[in-house]
């Protein structure tokens, strides 16, 4: 049962992995629904294991799974990166077209 939900939450990974190096159109509520769903099972699987008596391939899977999430990490936080740097240049661009006049109060000359 480990050594599936470790498969599982490796496939989960790469595939978002995968998606955002490419660019690709991908459900990211719905990876990100899935790899949660599958650290939260791996968590509970994993609590009060004895790490010295795992079978020698779930170990390999696990050392493979820590290698795959921390790639994981590298290409979301680059793409978090990349949104917060559109943001910030949209909201330049928001600023820039509001300061033209176009969208300030007009005064009218009162006595």
């Amino acid at each position: 049962m480990l050594l599936a939900s470790i498969k599982r939450l490796e496939a989960v990974i790469e595939e978002e992995t995968e998606a955002l190096e490419a660019h690709a159109p991908a459900d990211l509520d719905g990876l990100t629904r899935r790899k949660s769903q599958g650290l939260l099972e791996l968590t509970r699987l994993t609590r009060g294991l004895d790490l010295a008596a795992l079978d020698a391939t779930v170990a390999i899977h696990l050392a493979r799974l820590r290698d795959k999430l921390a790639r994981n990490q590298q290409v979301v936080a680059l793409h978090l990166r990349a949104l917060e740097e559109i943001d910030a240049t949209l909201a330049q661009v928001a600023l820039a077209a509001e300061s033209d006049g176009t969208y300030s109060a007009r005064t009218s000359p009162r006595s």
